[in-house]
């Protein structure tokens, strides 16, 4: 049995650790300025979007503490997109597997529907203050063109091309699946009342461009006017879009699908043109293992992204469109596992989370469009070993750090401020290589009535040690002109707000005590770097000095009267 040690012994284990640290490095010098007296625009909570390919772990047990911890972050406006709502099966789970039996028939081929599960998936989401990003999809098996095989049973060392079976399929029946469409949708309103589903997102089904679309574009076309008329049958001013493609613009696909919607013919309603009322799209980094160990690839995601953009500002009828990144990554498939996906249990995807999340506003400033928001594409897995490798939030109800970065977000509010800092990676560096030279050292910050945040990172594409970054940060232009501001220093990095550096420090148990388990989740938790502080306001300007180790994210709130 191994004996359970307390969080600070843990911590201290990792401090000392070859691996936690580059010792006898001499930090180097890091000058972040936040202007407090020149904000930017409202700083939108583009963060505030999850989603996961399995539907039916929303209202299992740590699916539902999750859920739970999702909506704490910002009640009713938190949203979660899941996968497979409509997939046939009782409620029948597994990797890259969920279902709800919707849609059957009975033996005359009438339709028969059955919105129990849906509705406990929904129902959980409301519970904790989540809205669902309603994923029209998949294609039942009694409407497939294609019914069988049907049910898959993958898992990370098969194919991933294994998953994509009848549900991936055009209906047979273009009139069921719209009525199926309107059928929801009036449950909806009905269950949850119009001004409920008036926030939701509807989204017309998940990347058409790739497999999981087996039917042409031009049928996928077809599908995404059908989805759109029901929905807005049974709620007029309901918001529905997509098209969700793979990889940034998809090649030609999203601009042949804005053309559609703008100027093609509506193959539901004859007339011309299709309502658009956000444009999604997916983007993924994409990490390789290079000689045991993981490079990270932002460069790709952001490129993706970019790309996507570029396309959508051609066209001015969606200037003021927003857009959903659907999911935004490190990389494609959460469920996978391998060695170069070794970065997702620690503070290397904690940290890209901070480097990357203000890029992607910074991208939509460049070119001019409503970013609303990006879909974390992670979530937990029931039943699986403690830190299996998969791309999570959580694993069995204990917090991983990226999930704390995520929290910080949630602190921020108000106004975005402008922010210079002599060890960024610029945003074309970022998009032509990525971080592969000097680490990205950066800020974000915002400023409401009495409070400023900023939000500091420590990045570098490659998993290695590195020397601290000694961060010198000045603001000025303070709305306060001197006295005290409160300081409270949030912190994730080797020692804090990690439950995985306490996991390994405890022996890597795959069965925890009841005395582990609880030290997890307190490690798991999002911490303070000491003790609340004050600091110093002269001359409407702060000035704090720290230290932040590579791959550590730093939240700075100063708060006063």
């Amino acid at each position: 049995m191994i004996r359970p040690i307390s969080l600070s012994a843990a911590f201290a284990l990792a401090a000392i650790s070859p691996t936690a640290s580059a010792e006898e490095e001499k930090p180097f010098p890091v000058h972040i300025t936040v202007d407090a007296a020149r904000p930017t625009g409202p700083l939108k909570p583009i963060w505030r979007f999850f989603g996961a390919d399995e539907p039916n772990y929303a209202y299992m047990k740590n699916g539902e503490k999750l859920i739970g911890e999702l909506g704490e972050m910002k009640p009713k406006d938190v949203f979660f997109r899941a996968h497979s709502l409509l997939v046939t099966g009782g409620g029948t789970h597994g990797l890259k597997w969920g279902s709800t039996n919707a849609y059957t028939e009975d033996a005359q081929g009438n339709p028969v529907y059955d919105w129990t599960i849906v509705d406990r998936i929904f129902d959980t989401y409301q519970k904790h203050g989540v809205r669902p990003y309603v994923q029209i999809g998949f294609m039942p098996q009694a409407l497939s063109v294609k019914p069988e095989p049907y049910r898959h049973h993958w898992t990370p060392t098969a194919k991933y091309d294994d998953i994509f079976t009848g549900w991936a399929y055009p209906p047979k029946d273009w009139a069921k699946w719209e009525k199926l469409v309107y059928q929801w949708a009036k449950h909806s309103v009905e269950k949850y009342g119009k001004d409920e589903v008036l926030r939701w997102y509807w989204e017309t089904w998940n990347e058409p461009n790739i497999g999981y679309w087996r039917g042409s574009r031009d049928e996928f076309f077809k599908l995404h006017d059908h989805a759109v008329k029901a929905v807005r049958r049974a709620i007029p001013d309901a918001k529905v879009g997509g098209p969700d493609l793979a990889g940034g613009a998809g090649g030609d696909f999203l601009k042949a699908f804005l053309d559609h919607c703008v100027k093609g013919k509506n193959t539901a309603t004859g007339e011309t043109g299709t309502p658009t009322d956000f444009i999604s799209f997916h983007a993924k980094g994409q990490p390789k293992d290079v000689g045991g160990r993981v490079q990270m690839g932002i460069s790709n995601q952001l490129v993706d992204i970019d790309n996507a953009f570029n396309v959508i500002a051609r066209y001015p009828q969606f200037a003021n469109t927003p857009i959903v990144i659907g999911e935004s990554d490190p990389e494609g498939c959460a469920a996978c596992q391998g060695p170069n996906l070794a970065y997702r249990n620690g503070t290397m995807y904690s940290s890209y989370t901070a480097a990357s999340f203000p890029r992607k506003l910074d991208l939509a400033a460049k070119h001019g469009v409503n970013l609303e928001g990006a879909v974390t594409w992670a979530f937990e897995f029931e039943d699986q070993p403690y830190f299996a490798g998969f791309r999570t939030l959580a694993t069995n109800g204990v917090d991983k750090p990226v999930l704390n970065v995520f929290r910080m977000f949630s602190k921020m509010d108000g106004d975005r401020l402008p922010v210079t800092s002599d060890s960024a990676v610029s945003l074309p560096d970022l998009l032509r290589s990525g971080v592969r030279n000097k680490p990205d050292v950066s800020a974000f910050a915002s400023l409401s009535p009495k409070k400023l945040c900023v939000l500091v990172w420590h990045y570098h594409d490659d998993d290695l040690q590195g020397p601290d970054a000694a961060i010198s940060l000045k603001i000025p232009g303070l709305p306060l002109a001197s006295g005290q501001a409160k300081l409270t220093h949030y912190r994730v990095d080797e020692t804090h707000g990690n439950s995985f550096t306490m996991w390994k420090a405890m022996g890597e148990p795959q069965n925890p005590t009841p005395e582990q388990y609880a030290e997890l989740e307190a490690a798991g938790k999002l911490a303070t770097l000491g003790k609340e502080a004050t600091t110093e306001i002269k001359d409407h300007v702060a000035e704090i000095d720290f230290p932040l180790p590579r791959q550590g994210v730093s939240l700075l709130v100063l708060e006063w009267d």
